[in-house]
């Protein structure tokens, strides 16, 4: 994997559009990684649930909880899937729209200087070798890209929105995930 510099797309990985992405702040560095974890319906697997959310085509007469979220307009940069499976939504030099209201190293606003991954999963269930996997490989393309983004500067959403999100969750092996990087 190698990211294209003029597209900001990782290639050999699936690029399926999200319109909800913007533009970056001029000058705004790319220096944090937020990682996160999703599963649409909750709990669930597999489905295109994510992909309707990120790309604003959810149906919500799906299921219930769909109704709930119908109006939200989220994104991530990637999704990894349960079997290691990389999709990529918004361009890495673009704004994923991912963090919410959100507080990191003595900022807000995010998403005007991270990268969001999402890992499908629950903060109840551990995740697969295939994602740890994934989530390493890509996460040493990105840094390659973005060396700002050390380890000591990679958080889960819960580190930067306490109270409002738990993702990754206590299931999420950070030791193993960091040891991946070295």
């Amino acid at each position: 994997m190698k990211i294209d510099p003029a597209s900001g797309l990782v290639r050999g990985v699936q690029f399926v559009a999200s319109p909800n992405h913007d533009a970056r702040p001029d000058g705004a560095p790319v220096d944090i990684l937020v990682i996160h974890s999703i599963s649409l319906p909750p709990g669930k697997f597999g489905g295109r649930g994510v992909e309707q959310l990120f790309c604003n085509c959810l149906d919500p007469d799906e299921h219930p909880y769909y109704r709930e979220i119908r109006d939200l307009t989220v994104s991530a940069h990637f999704l990894i899937r349960r079997n290691g499976e990389i999709i990529q939504f918004v361009p890495l030099h673009r704004r994923a729209w991912h963090a919410g209201q959100s507080y990191c190293e003595g900022r807000t606003r995010i998403n005007d200087f991270s990268i969001g991954i999402e890992l499908e999963g629950t903060d109840d269930m551990p995740f697969e070798k295939a994602q740890y996997e994934s989530l390493g490989r890509l996460t040493k393309i990105i840094r390659r890209r973005y060396p700002a983004i050390t380890p000591e500067h990679v958080y889960g959403h819960g580190d930067i929105a306490p109270g409002r999100k738990t993702d990754p969750g206590p299931m999420f092996d950070w030791q193993r995930y960091l040891k991946s990087l070295a």
